[in-house]
C-alpha cells in the first residue's frame, strides 16, 4: 500500500480513477526496451559501416562518392524519408479501431518485426568495402526505419490516450523520458567500452611498433640479406604486413561485437514491448463513428499552429546534440585515442539531465513550459560557445569541456520531457478547436522531430569525419581541430535557433486547463 501511495504521488494519479501507476510503469518499461533498439541502430549502425565494414577508410568509393560521405548521405536520406512517413503513420493510428484501442496494438504487432530487422542490419557476414554490402544495408535500414515508425508513433501517442490531465500526463512523461534516457544510456555507454576492450589488442602505438621491430630484428635482417632491401625498406614492409593484418582482424572482430550486442539488446527489449501492451489501457478513446482520412489529418495538422511551432523548433534544434551522436564517438576514438571515452562524454551529460528532469515540474510551475524551454536552450547555446572558444588541446581545457557537458545535460533533460508534454497539450488544443483529438498525427510530429535530429546528428558526424580527414583503416586524422569545430559550432547555432519559434507559442498551462474544461462541458451537453 505504501508503494502504491508513493507512485500515486509521483505520477499525480488518483486511486481507482483514470490512469493508474501500474500503467505508467508499464508504459515506461516499453520505452526502456524501445530505446535499446533505437540507440543500437541510431548510434552504431553508422560506425558499423565506417569502421567494421571500412567504408570510412581512405580511398574507398561508393559510386562516385567517398565511402564516408556515402554513409553520411544514406543516414540523412533514410531518416528524412522516414520522418516524412510519420504523418502517414499518424493518420493510420487515428484511423485504427480495435478492441485494444488505437495505439496499444502496435506495441504487440511490431515488436518481433522490428527485432528481426535490427539484427539483419548487423549481420557479420557482410563483406567490407563492397557496393553489394552498402546496397544491402541501405535497403535493410529503410525497411527497419519504416517498421520502427509503425511502433514509435503510436507509442508516444499513447500518452494522450492514458489521460487528458496535463499535470498527470506531464508527470508520467517526465518519468518515462527519464527511463528512456537510461535505456539509451546503457547502450551508448556500454557498447564503446566493449568494442574498445575487445579490439585493444589490434591497436598499435609508435612505442608498440618499436618493440615489434626490436623483437623481429632477425626476420628484418633476413629480408635485407635475401631480398636486397635497405633496413628501412625491410622495416616498413614488415610494419605494413603487421598493420594490414591488424586492421583486418580489428574490422572482423568489430563485425561480431556489434552483431552480438544487437542480438542481446533485441532479446532484452522484446518482452518489454509486450509488457507495455498488456499492462496499459486507453482511457481517452477516439470517436469510433468518424474515421478520418489521411488528407483530413494533414488539414488538421495545419490547423494546429501551436504544434507547428514546436515542430519548427525541433527541426531547427536538430544539431543541438550532435556531440552525443556518431561525431562524439569519432572524436573519442580518433582524437582522444580511446573510444571508451565516448561513454564518459555521454555520462557527463546525465547529472545535468537528471537534475533538470527532477526540476521540470517545479520549473513548469514557476516559469511555464514555454519559458523553461526557451531559457534552457539559450543557456545551452552560451555553454557550447564557451566550449568552442576554450578548445580541447590541454588538460584544463578538457576539464572545462567536461563541466560544459554536465551543464548541457540541463537543456537535454528539459527538452526530452518538455516537448512531449507540450505536444500532448496541443492535442487538447486541437480537440477544442476542431472537435477531433488526432493523437496519431500530433505525436507523429514528435517522432518526426526525433528522426530529423538523428538524421542531422549522423550526417554531421560522418561528414565531420570526412572533412577532418579521418582514415578508419589506419586511424590517421589530418585535422583534429576541424572535427571539434564542426561538432561544437553546429550545436551552438542549433541551440539558439530552436528557441526562436517558441517566443510565438501561446498555449499556457492555465489555457490548456480551460480548454479541457470546455471540451468536457461540450461532451456533457451532448
Amino acid at each position: 500500500m505504501k508503494s502504491n501511495g508513493f507512485f500515486h504521488k509521483l505520477f499525480g494519479t488518483t486511486p481507482g480513477k483514470g490512469v493508474q501507476p501500474k500503467e505508467a510503469i508499464a508504459y515506461g518499461i516499453a520505452g526502456f526496451g524501445q530505446n535499446f533498439i533505437c540507440t543500437i541502430i541510431g548510434s552504431y549502425l553508422t560506425v558499423f559501416m565506417t569502421d567494421a565494414l571500412l567504408f570510412g577508410a581512405e580511398g574507398v568509393k561508393v559510386g562516385a562518392m567517398e565511402g564516408a560521405v556515402a554513409v553520411a548521405f544514406l543516414m540523412l536520406a533514410t531518416r528524412v524519408f522516414d520522418a516524412f512517413n510519420d504523418p502517414i503513420m499518424g493518420s493510420i493510428v487515428d484511423k485504427t479501431r480495435t478492441k485494444w484501442g488505437k495505439c496499444r496494438p502496435f506495441l504487440k504487432w511490431m515488436a518481433i518485426p522490428i527485432g528481426i530487422s535490427t539484427i539483419l542490419c548487423f549481420l557479420p557476414v557482410y563483406q567490407a568495402k563492397t557496393m553489394w554490402t552498402f546496397a544491402t544495408i541501405a535497403v535493410l535500414y529503410v525497411i527497419w526505419s519504416v517498421l520502427y515508425t509503425v511502433a514509435d508513433v503510436p507509442y508516444w501517442g499513447l500518452a494522450t490516450c492514458l489521460t487528458n490531465d496535463t499535470t498527470v500526463r506531464g508527470n508520467i512523461l517526465t518519468v518515462v523520458r527519464l527511463v528512456c534516457t537510461v535505456g539509451a544510456g546503457i547502450v551508448t555507454v556500454g557498447v564503446p567500452i566493449i568494442t574498445d576492450a575487445v579490439t585493444k589488442k589490434f591497436k598499435y602505438t609508435a612505442a608498440d611498433m618499436d618493440a615489434i621491430l626490436v623483437d623481429k630484428a632477425e626476420q628484418i635482417a633476413s629480408i635485407v640479406e635475401n631480398q636486397g632491401k635497405t633496413v628501412e625498406e625491410a622495416a616498413n614492409s614488415f610494419i605494413g604486413t603487421v598493420m594490414n593484418s591488424s586492421v583486418q582482424a580489428n574490422a572482423d572482430t568489430l563485425k561480431w561485437v556489434y552483431f552480438i550486442c544487437a542480438v542481446v539488446f533485441v532479446v532484452a527489449a522484446m518482452p518489454m514491448f509486450f509488457y507495455g501492451f498488456k499492462n496499459t489501457k486507453e482511457h481517452i478513446t477516439a470517436d469510433y463513428d468518424n474515421v478520418p482520412s489521411f488528407m483530413h489529418n494533414i488539414k488538421l495538422l495545419f490547423k494546429n499552429k501551436e504544434l507547428l511551432l514546436i515542430v519548427l523548433s525541433g527541426v531547427l534544434g536538430g544539431a543541438r546534440m550532435v556531440y552525443s551522436y556518431t561525431g562524439g564517438l569519432y572524436f573519442a576514438k580518433y582524437v582522444l585515442k580511446n573510444e571508451g571515452l565516448y561513454g564518459i562524454i555521454t555520462l557527463l551529460v546525465i547529472p545535468g539531465g537528471l537534475v533538470a528532469s527532477v526540476l521540470v515540474p517545479w520549473l513548469t510551475k514557476k516559469f511555464t513550459k514555454k519559458w523553461t524551454y526557451v531559457l534552457v536552450h539559450l543557456f545551452g547555446g552560451v555553454v557550447m560557445a564557451v566550449m568552442y572558444f576554450v578548445g580541447y588541446d590541454a588538460p584544463w581545457k578538457l576539464v572545462v569541456g567536461a563541466i560544459g557537458l554536465v551543464l548541457l545535460g540541463i537543456p537535454q533533460g528539459v527538452n526530452n520531457i518538455m516537448s512531449y508534454a507540450m505536444i500532448g497539450d496541443t492535442v487538447d488544443y486541437l480537440e477544442w478547436k476542431t472537435g477531433e483529438r488526432g493523437e496519431g498525427i500530433c505525436f507523429a510530429m514528435q517522432t518526426l522531430i526525433n528522426k530529423i535530429g538523428m538524421a542531422v546528428g549522423a550526417f554531421i558526424g560522418v561528414m565531420s569525419m570526412s572533412i577532418a580527414g579521418i582514415d578508419a583503416e589506419t586511424g590517421f586524422v589530418k585535422s583534429p581541430d576541424t572535427l571539434w569545430n564542426v561538432l561544437i559550432l553546429s550545436g551552438v547555432i542549433s541551440m539558439f535557433a530552436c528557441a526562436v519559434p517558441m517566443f510565438f507559442y501561446s498555449l499556457t498551462e492555465k489555457r490548456q486547463r480551460e480548454l479541457v474544461e470546455e471540451i468536457e462541458a461540450r461532451k456533457a451537453a451532448k
